[in-house]
């Protein structure tokens, strides 16, 4: 079963080319692998820095300012009176007494 040398050097040609097409291929998903890889490996990073991260400050809002209190008056300490002395009590008006009756002058007797 000699085989041409003609048909040896088309088959090895032929194997050849299967050769480099099954490499090729494997390059490529090899390639496809690496980047999925990388992709994950980005995105898990991304995630564990997320949980590590301390959490965000909401900017709180903007407080209105309080509005001014006016100054508070202050009431006089009231001032101390001197004792006073206890007033004797009142004497009650007399009464007005009605004048007494004009007396006529006597008649004198002669």
């Amino acid at each position: 079963m000699a085989i041409s040398k003609a048909k040896r050097a088309e088959a090895a040609k032929k194997a050849a080319r299967t050769r480099k097409r099954n490499a090729a291929k494997k390059a490529a998903e090899a390639l496809k692998a690496a980047a999925a890889r990388k992709r994950k490996a980005a995105a898990t990073r991304r995630k564990n820095a997320a949980k590590k991260a301390a959490p965000k400050r909401k900017t709180a809002a903007k407080k209105k300012a309080a509005p001014k209190r006016k100054a508070a008056k202050k009431k006089a300490a009231p001032k101390r009176k001197a004792a006073k002395k206890k007033a004797a009590p009142k004497r009650k008006a007399a009464p007005k007494r009605k004048a007494a009756p004009k007396r006529k002058a006597a008649k004198r007797k002669r």
